[in-house]
């Protein structure tokens, strides 16, 4: 009988119930075919495999991260609920050492969500990984987290929410934003100016296959965490890289994700996205579940994989390996580039125009930070759409100084409900949500 060498607990949660189009990539088979996979091959009947129920998260635990426009039940259906639960779930068996690791195969997806929340884009809703985090953060004696995103598409609803966050390294490797949705995820996105180099981005080029992949890993990715020395590892666990995906223009296969899930080591993965539902998801979960587990997958194969057909150009080889210098030269020289961003600076600003793209929304965004020599800094954002609802909303983070927390209720109490639809306070020190409208005020 087969033996885990690293305990590892699986959640499974297909999403029956929900779906953006009964024929839309994003839909109930991507896990159906992977669970039948993985029943087929005797998976669960391994020592050391553990299958767990989802949990369902709280209004409180989505408001640790989300100001949802204009209320949290108005944008997440049960599916969203369940989702974000099941990684919920795999997070606290995490912590609480009943297993060394865990891989939450849920959907719907979350990593295109961004703090702000006016509806769908990317097919993600909220962010089921923050939410995560952040319930584990509240809740277990957990601080530095290094979330690496191996998603096809750019991570950035992720990046957005941790984009001032010191203590959260977020690593995206990810296809070119010049040809993929959403068009981002360039070297020079570094963070904000309290939190500046904890961002990394990692763009490869279409055609990257499994060299390019783990050259990534192996050269960038690892001797970045090593330094960052995280108390946790969460991978979100995108597999629209493969090379028969619909959507996307790579060329990695099931053997290399599994080979990259045993190079990073992750305490958490989070499945994202993957929309070669016969093709690739059932061999490449299947991969990346072995590996997490410490067997053998080297007989882990797609049947039509054939590695002279997605061989690498040189061309791409050295682009990557260009891109690497970069991106570790920017590591190197982040602490220097921080101090002369915040020099001299009360405030930092920043105006943005987001489309979602699933539900046909745009969005701008006002954003003001306090540069602070203590803490990550309060936050607040002005953001109004197309819709015609406009908020206000404060994040205080979780270390905040005395300072800082001091502004956030100021901005708050003095912002004027005339203005708004709603105005909110995130106060992750007290773990508290305050709301107020025209009509009444919540807290």
């Amino acid at each position: 009988m087969l033996h885990a060498k690293n305990k590892t607990g699986l959640v499974f949660f297909p999403a029956f119930d929900w779906a953006i189009s009964p024929t839309h990539p994003e839909r109930e088979e991507r896990l159906l075919y992977t669970q039948d996979q993985v029943f087929e091959e005797g998976i669960l009947d391994i020592d050391g495999i553990v299958e767990y129920k989802p949990d369902i998260v709280t209004i409180k635990d989505v408001q640790r991260v989300h100001f949802c426009v204009p209320d949290v039940n108005s944008v997440m259906t049960e599916s969203h609920f369940i989702s974000a639960g099941g990684a919920k779930k795999i997070g606290e068996v995490v912590c609480r050492k009943e297993v060394d690791r865990g891989f939450a195969l849920v959907r719907p997806p979350g990593h295109h969500a961004m703090r702000v929340v006016h509806g769908a884009r990317g097919f993600c809703n909220v962010n089921i990984e923050a939410i995560m985090i952040e319930y584990l953060r509240t809740v277990y004696p957990v601080e530095k987290i290094a979330i690496v995103d191996t998603d096809c598409h750019h991570g950035d609803g992720t990046q957005d929410i941790y984009w001032h966050d010191p203590n959260t390294l977020f690593i995206s490797i990810h296809q070119d934003g010049r040809t993929l949705y959403p068009g981002s995820g360039f070297i020079n996105e570094m963070g904000g100016p309290n939190a500046l180099g904890t961002t990394i981005n990692i763009p490869l080029p279409p055609g990257t296959s499994e060299e390019g992949f783990l050259y990534a890993i192996k050269n960038i990715v690892l001797p970045i965490l090593d330094e960052f020395k995280p108390d946790l590892i969460v991978n979100s666990a995108g597999q629209d890289n493969h090379y028969s995906d619909p959507i996307t223009n790579m060329s990695f296969s099931a053997q290399g994700y599994a080979d990259l899930t045993s190079l990073l080591k992750a305490d958490i993965a989070v499945l994202e996205g993957g929309y070669s539902i016969e093709g690739a998801l059932p061999y490449v979960n299947v991969g990346i579940i072995l590996a997490m587990a410490g067997i053998d997958y080297s007989r882990v194969k797609e049947p039509d994989y054939n590695m002279d057909s997605i061989r690498q150009s040189y061309e791409i080889t050295r682009n990557i390996q260009k891109t690497g210098d970069a991106v570790i030269e920017n590591w190197q020289q982040r602490e220097s580039m921080k101090r002369q961003i915040k020099m001299g600076k009360q405030y930092d600003v920043r105006t943005r125009h987001v489309f979602y793209d699933t539900d046909g929304i745009f969005e701008n965004q006002y954003e003001r930070i306090r540069i602070c020599q203590e803490c990550a800094g309060v936050l607040q954002i002005d953001s109004s759409s197309d819709r015609g609802r406009r908020i206000f909303a404060v994040h205080i983070p979780i270390k905040a100084c005395h300072v800082c927390k001091e502004m956030g209720y100021q901005w708050f109490d003095s912002a004027k409900v005339s203005a708004f639809d709603k105005i909110f306070l995130q106060d992750r020190v007290k773990d508290e949500f305050f709301e107020k409208s025209r009509n009444s005020q919540v807290g």
